[in-house]
């Protein structure tokens, strides 16, 4: 168990911060990514992040050097957490095309990308996804027990916060008022109750 713990953890610590950078370097510099072309924004996004990975890889001694033992209470918690993740990443799937999911709508405009998603899970919050990304986060966290795990959760979610908001000015550029319509009824990731 421990050995899985281990390689859960490395691999969330070294892939998720790039995956998050990544939208946090495109967004805000979307056009000169534009001008540049999806395919050289892919190359060197890409390389960047593999770059990025490879530092986390030498420094994951000290980075994973705290960890707290295998608590099944825990990992019980973990599994809940991780299935209410997968069921909304699921539903969000059902209305995302892949070059939807790869950011082709932001990094070429011109090509006719699918409509303002208002259905499914989407009338319920605007942004599903990057909550099923903060669950899954949660529940790695509490499955593995490492302390990196805990403060990569907590720094998720300023970060995807961040992110949104840089991609909500581009959806509102896009869509408009019906984008401002639909976030005024919509909350961004917390269903309300009723």
């Amino acid at each position: 168990m421990d050995k899985v713990r281990y390689f859960i953890a490395l691999i969330t610590v070294v892939s998720v911060p790039p995956a998050v950078i990544w939208w946090l370097i495109v967004h805000p510099l979307i056009g000169f990514w534009r001008r540049l072309g999806p395919l050289f924004t892919f190359i060197i996004m890409t390389a960047f992040s593999f770059a990025l990975i490879a530092i986390l890889i030498v420094f994951r001694g000290p980075i994973m050097s705290i960890e707290f033992g295998t608590n099944y209470t825990f990992i019980a918690l973990a599994a809940v957490v991780y299935a209410a993740s997968v069921f909304v990443e699921i539903q969000a799937r059902k209305f995302l095309k892949l070059s939807t999911l790869v950011g082709m709508p932001e990094l070429s405009p011109e090509k006719p990308g699918p409509g303002l998603l208002t259905e499914g899970i989407y009338s319920r919050v605007r942004h599903p996804r990057y909550l099923a990304v903060t669950l899954g986060m949660f529940a790695f966290a509490l499955f593995t027990n490492y302390l990196a795990m805990y403060v990569l959760a907590l720094l998720v979610i300023p970060g995807l916060f961040w992110v949104v908001r840089l991609e909500e000015k581009e959806l509102r550029d896009r869509f408009g008022s019906e984008y401002v319509s639909y976030s005024e009824r919509v909350p961004m990731f917390l269903p309300r109750l009723r």
